[in-house]
Parts: C-alpha cells; sequence; structure tokens
C-alpha cells in the first residue's frame, strides 16, 4: 500500500536506526537482493539506500594515519575519481591508465586488497578536453549480485558495460549517446529490479536510458535537453511510489523507472548540477552550481511546489539528510545544518580546504574528506557543530569514501617523486 510506504518512509528520516530493517524490506524492494547482496555491502554509488548513510550498528575508526589502523592499501593503476563498491568478498572500482590508454575495471580482495581480476573495457579512444580535475574513470561501478555496471565515456560516445562478477568477462556493451565534453563524464548506473539505468547529458542532447541486465537491450530511452550536466540517476521511495530523479539542465524531473514515463518535471534547478538528491519522504533535495548557485526543496508530489531556495554553492558534494536535519559541505570548506522542511540555517563552521568528495553518515557522525585528504569527522546532530576527529592521508582525494562493515574504502592520491600514485585503503580498528 502505497500510503503505508510513504508514512514508513517518514518514519525512517526521523527514526533511521530503528527503521531501517522495516524501510529495506517495505521500502527498498529493488536495493537489496537477499540471495546475493547483505547489509555488509555497498553495491552502488551512495550505497544500499542511495543517500550516503552507511548502516548505523557500525563503529568505524575515529583517527588513522598512514601508520594506524590501516588494515590494508593497494596501488592502483592510472587515475579516476569513482568510489569503489562493496559486494561479498569482493571490492570493484573503475580506473583509466593513461599509459596504456585502457579504461579498466578492477576487482580485488575485500579481506586484503589484493587484486582478483582486471577487465579492460576500452583500450584507446581516451578524450583530451574537458576540466583538468575531471577523469576518465569518474563513475562508479554497480552490481546486481551477478553482473558489474560501469559507464565509460571513450570516443566521443557514453557506453554502460556488463562485466560477469565472478570472472570479470564482458557480458555485454551498449552505446548510450554521443558526448561533447564541457566538463568531463561521471554519471554512475543505478540497477533497479531487472534494469540498468543510465545517463548521457551533454552538449548535443543526450538520453537517460534503461537497460535489460542481462542482454544489455534498451528497455526504454528518454531525450535530455542539449546541456551539459554531471549527476547520477537516483531512484528514491518518496511520495508513496519509487521515483527516478534526473536533477539539472535547469529541470527536477521525476520518471516512471520501470517504464521511463514521465511523473512530473519543473523549473527548480540550474543548469550544470553534479550532486545526487536525497529525500526526507516528502521532498527532494537538489543543489548545484552553474550558471547559479543554489539549493532546494522541492515538493515530489507532482504538485510543482518549491518549498524553499537558497544561492548556497553546492555543487560537487551531495548532500545528506538524517532525522529531519539536511546535511552540507559547501565545496568551499564549509559545513551547514538546515532544518529539512524550511531550508532554516541551524548551524555552519569553516572546515578547510575545498570539497569534491561527498560526506557519508554512520550513526551520529558524519565523514567529509577535502581534496587534499584531510577527514574531518563530525557530529550528525542540529544542535552545533562539534568536530571530532581530523585525519590526513595522502594527498589528493576526489573519490568519496565507502563506509561499510566498521571499515572505510577511500582512494587516495600521494606524489611521489613528483608522480601521481593512486592506493585504495582500507581503515580499520586494529585491535
Amino acid at each position: 500500500d502505497s500510503s503505508i510506504r510513504s508514512q514508513v518512509l517518514f518514519m525512517l528520516s526521523r527514526f533511521p536506526a530503528v527503521c531501517r530493517i522495516i524501510a529495506v524490506v517495505t521500502l527498498c524492494p529493488f536495493t537489496l537482493e537477499a540471495s546475493e547482496l547483505s547489509e555488509h555491502d555497498w553495491p552502488w554509488w551512495r550505497g544500499p539506500d542511495r543517500n550516503g548513510i552507511s548502516h548505523s550498528d557500525q563503529n568505524p575508526p575515529l583517527a588513522w594515519s598512514d601508520t594506524e589502523n590501516i588494515a590494508w592499501k593497494t596501488s592502483v593503476p592510472g587515475k579516476g575519481h569513482g568510489s569503489v563498491i562493496v559486494v561479498g568478498d569482493r571490492i570493484l572500482l573503475a580506473t583509466a591508465d593513461h599509459e596504456s590508454e585502457e579504461q579498466l575495471v578492477l576487482c580485488l580482495n575485500r579481506s586484503n586488497g589484493k587484486e582478483i581480476w582486471r577487465a579492460v573495457v576500452h583500450k584507446d579512444g581516451f578524450a583530451t578536453e574537458g576540466n583538468r580535475r575531471s577523469s576518465l574513470a569518474s563513475a562508479t561501478p554497480a552490481c546486481d549480485g551477478d553482473r558489474v555496471f560501469i559507464n565509460f565515456l571513450n570516443d566521443g560516445a557514453v557506453y554502460t558495460t556488463a562485466l560477469q562478477l565472478d570472472s570479470g568477462k564482458q557480458l555485454w556493451q551498449t552505446k548510450i549517446s554521443d558526448y561533447v565534453i564541457h566538463q568531463g563524464y561521471g554519471s554512475s548506473p543505478a540497477v533497479y529490479n531487472d534494469l540498468v539505468i543510465v545517463t548521457a547529458d551533454n552538449k548535443s542532447g543526450g538520453a537517460a536510458a534503461a537497460l535489460n541486465a542481462v542482454t544489455g537491450d534498451v528497455v526504454w530511452e528518454r531525450k535530455r535537453p542539449v546541456k551539459p550536466n554531471y549527476p547520477s540517476p537516483i531512484i528514491l521511495n518518496v511520495a508513496g511510489r519509487d521515483q527516478l530523479f534526473l536533477i539539472g539542465c535547469d529541470l527536477v524531473t521525476s520518471l516512471d523507472p520501470t517504464s521511463g514515463r514521465e511523473l512530473w518535471e519543473i523549473e527548480a534547478a540550474t543548469t550544470e548540477c553534479v550532486t545526487s538528491t536525497v529525500t526526507d519522504g516528502v521532498h527532494v533535495f537538489t543543489s548545484g552550481g552553474y550558471p547559479d548557485n543554489h539549493m532546494s526543496a522541492v515538493m515530489a508530489d507532482g504538485s510543482g511546489v518549491v518549498a524553499w531556495r537558497n544561492k548556497i554553492r553546492v555543487y560537487v558534494p551531495s548532500m545528506l539528510i538524517q532525522d529531519g536535519n539536511l546535511f552540507a559541505v559547501l565545496d568551499s570548506g564549509i559545513a551547514t545544518c538546515r532544518v529539512a522542511a524550511t531550508g532554516e540555517e541551524l548551524w555552519k563552521s569553516r572546515l578547510s580546504g575545498t570539497f569534491a568528495s561527498s560526506p557519508v553518515i554512520v550513526r551520529d557522525r558524519i565523514y567529509a574528506t577535502n581534496d587534499d585528504g584531510t577527514t574531518f569527522v563530525f557530529g550528525a546532530s542540529a544542535e552545533k557543530f562539534e568536530l571530532l576527529a581530523k585525519n590526513k592521508l595522502g594527498d589528493n582525494v576526489y573519490a568519496t569514501p565507502v563506509i561499510c562493515n566498521s571499515c572505510i574504502y577511500t582512494r587516495v592520491a600521494h606524489d611521489i617523486d613528483g608522480n601521481r600514485q593512486e592506493f585504495l585503503y582500507c581503515i580499520s580498528r586494529s585491535e
């Protein structure tokens, strides 16, 4: 019953620790396949519930360094800004090796970081345009328990590829759209039931499409505006139904994820967005950075009502919502907390540096990593800003960390003798 689902989702936003089991079973049938994925997995961008909130029954470290609370670290060839995903005993990530001109997916052992397999998805066809801070492997993979899906921009087009989880064998590859580079490309695939949903907004006119997860055939496709834009498709159960949200191109668009049918669409965003929307069960919250800076709360019932809007620049790091509070880390390094329903600012505090990585919540803590590799751990509280810890690791971080089973998996770049070398770290309590 949609009304019951809506009520439970509202309860989840208010009492997440109490309602998590109910939410997984009742609200997110597409989120976890019990036979393949578990609560200790992080199978796609922003985690099991697609909102940057990690399961609350964890206690990841507060403090770490190059030598403290490091379970293992593994060198990663090439460069990429996509996050890892964690499925069973495996960790998967995408990278682009400019020396061999290969776009790859790596599969590592979760317990020790050793490589299990690597799959070359594209050879040659590397783009040379785009923002200097972008990469050719900025998408995060997704996994349905059997197949791994990844998006790459290659040779002037965006392709989605499926690999066998066990072996890395390529199962299929589908072209989504031609792509004219403005800043770069980093949209991650979203798994929904037996579909893989992907987007490729760009200045030549892109597409949003749903592919059959087994065959790669296009199930539905929707043309997009002729504008540059960067967010990943996000599916949330809000206002009593599953909705696929596409943010940016000056629009907030809601589609039926099964059919691609438009549920509603309004002008309530700016042109270029990066962040992934979150919900309190009633609103969806959007943000962007060009040509206008904005945060907004849009009623998700199709009424077209914008509950509030401001001119705050939250361009790249995605926001978080918990217990009716909206948390954000601005690109400029300011942490904020607002009342989600009204937009009222409760507090703000300057961290340091600039941010591209998105923050992650575990219980009552927020972990946020800046571009220089410093992670700030602060309280997820509406009362005040409270810094709990600050840890430095490496020289450069753009990828969002993943926290599951009390471990932090973070993709870090070091400057070694003037050369950039990426590593994947597993941060875990040593006791």
